[in-house]
């Protein structure tokens, strides 16, 4: 069995700030379907990481970005991502159009999951060496954020006027245009920042 790189310690501490945060994020949260929504990655996830701890452990840098980013889909569910107060802060402190918290989201959707895409691949593809690796990293993330544009446009069909809190667009036609351009930008930000570092954690953790 490998040796997991983070200790239960340091996954209980991680647990002790996101799953509070979770509670307190779904207490009278300006919209619930939206809240639902948003945090439902968070709820799929963070289970999914707890059994799968002892098989096949997470270097302690992915374990870290997936705490961050439930953090930020907590933080915009509860608010809606038109609505949350640091981006209004920004936005009044910068004289922007619009609240652009929901920017830094899709910003993190491709940098979280870049780096999770690189571990998968590493670890369970030829692809370890290959200088495809980057370039497959950043096209996985592209797709998944792709995705979650099919997901919102299926929950607008569905809901109607109910789901304008969870698509966020503000009034920008290009919004979807700008959602999987920010993830891009962040999976390419993520490759080139965090790969020697990741590729010691990864190093460390293949040491029996």
């Amino acid at each position: 069995m490998m040796q997991p790189a983070i200790s239960w310690r340091a996954m209980l501490a991680m647990l002790a700030i996101v799953l509070p945060a979770l509670v307190v994020s779904g207490i009278g949260p300006y919209d619930r379907l939206t809240w639902v929504l948003e945090v439902a990655p968070v709820v799929i996830v963070v289970p999914l990481l707890w059994v799968t701890f002892d098989r096949f452990p997470l270097t302690p840098l992915l374990y870290g970005l997936i705490a961050v980013h439930a953090l930020i889909l907590m933080y915009g569910g509860h608010y809606t991502y038109a609505r949350v107060p640091a981006g209004f802060w920004v936005q009044d402190l910068f004289d922007l159009s619009r609240n652009h918290y929901d920017r830094l989201g899709h910003l993190a959707q491709g940098f979280v999951p870049a780096i999770a895409t690189r571990e998968v691949l590493t670890r369970r593809s030829p692809l370890r060496s290959s200088g495809w690796l980057p370039f497959l990293t950043v096209c996985v993330c592209l797709a998944i954020s792709a995705t979650y544009e099919f997901v919102e446009w299926w929950a607008a069909l569905l809901g109607g006027g109910a789901a304008e809190d969870f698509l966020g667009t503000q009034g920008d036609v290009w919004d979807t245009q700008w959602d999987m351009f920010l993830a891009t930008c962040g999976a390419v930000l993520a490759v080139v920042t965090l790969s020697p570092m990741h590729d010691r954690q990864l190093a460390r953790l293949a040491q029996p």
